[in-house]
């Protein structure tokens, strides 16, 4: 593997134990990506099981997408370009497959956003100092033409930025200006996700 891209790769495999263990790559599924060092894209490639994920399953792209291997990235790697050109201090984005953030959103079906108030976990976000405010993570429905997608996401957080969004019945996308702080986004709203559909599943009853 080629130098410039090894230590993000390896960064990249120990994002994906982490999320691993917590049980949000289920059958392999989920797509992770950090910005290199020379402005290439360090990204797994399409197939690779995330539960299991080795150096050698993450592939680099030219700044603009292209494979400059000869293999194949994530089918949703138009989102992580989205988010790369839309925040130029990210430089790693991850996206998980929580059954709370599936749950939940296909629960709301025609909510167009999920607030998250109150919690001191909000904290974990970039910018916020105080569990006194309320964070509006953006709901997308899902859809198979990924470049569509990216551009209904850039459009919504262009107008309201937002530090991760979900994907209706398919998961969430958080990132940040390190790994670790990625991986802090991540683990702090799928947490809060599932306080909702806990707080939800109280309120409805048995």
């Amino acid at each position: 593997m080629d130098q410039r891209v090894d230590f993000e790769a390896q960064e990249i495999v120990k994002a994906a134990s982490v999320l691993a263990a917590h049980g949000w790559a289920p059958a392999g599924s989920g797509n992770y990506s950090h910005r290199c060092r020379d402005g290439t894209i360090a990204i797994t490639v399409s197939g690779a099981h995330k539960g299991r994920l080795k150096v050698d399953e993450v592939m680099r792209l030219g700044p603009s997408g292209e494979p400059i291997e000869g293999r194949r990235p994530s089918a949703e790697t138009p989102l992580h370009l989205m988010i790369y050109r839309l925040y130029p201090g990210a430089q790693a984005v991850l996206h998980t497959h929580s059954i709370a953030a599936v749950v939940l959103t296909r629960m709301m079906p025609e909510k167009g956003a999920l607030q998250l108030a109150g919690y001191e976990l909000l904290k974990a976000f970039p910018g916020v100092e105080t569990h006194d405010c309320a964070i509006e993570l953006p709901i997308f429905d899902n859809d198979q033409d990924m470049t569509a997608l990216a551009a209904e996401v850039a459009a919504a957080l262009t107008a309201q930025p937002a530090p991760a969004f979900l994907v209706r019945g398919h998961g969430l996308y958080g990132w940040g200006a390190s790994m670790d702080e990625a991986l802090g986004v991540v683990e702090a709203a799928e947490t809060m996700v599932a306080c909702e559909l806990e707080m939800m599943r109280t309120e409805r009853g048995p």
